[in-house]
């Protein structure tokens, strides 16, 4: 099962990574977002099932 991943980048921006198990990032956010809502709003249209 791949791993998501939310964290604040270096501008404070929120972003998100999909970790695969074997340890490769198969996506990420393209942009950051000033809320952590719509960073996770993004992630669920890109295959996110968590809340």
């Amino acid at each position: 099962m791949d791993k998501w991943e939310f964290y604040t980048d270096s501008s404070g921006e929120h972003r998100w990574r999909r970790t695969a198990p074997n340890g490769r990032i198969v996506g990420a956010s393209s942009q950051g977002y000033a809320n952590r809502s719509d960073c996770v709003a993004n992630a669920q249209r890109n295959g996110y099932t968590g809340s």
